[in-house]
């Protein structure tokens, strides 16, 4: 499903960073549609992500 195998594992819910965008904070995945990761950031709100071209990093624990 992703070219960037990563992003696989990640479900709605789960807490990520932008690794080329760490400006734009923390963000809660809302939802993967095909390869579409809709996530919203603290400093820039929604954002849709082509997770065949953007690895997410996945934050294991709740933000602060």
């Amino acid at each position: 499903m992703f070219d960037k195998p990563g992003n696989a594992l990640l479900s709605p819910g789960d807490f990520v960073h932008h690794p080329g965008k760490p400006e734009w904070g923390q963000g809660q995945v809302q939802s993967m549609i095909g390869h579409r990761i809709t996530v919203n950031f603290e400093n820039a709100g929604k954002v849709v992500i082509d997770g065949n071209v953007i690895e997410l990093e996945r934050i294991d624990e709740r933000p602060r």
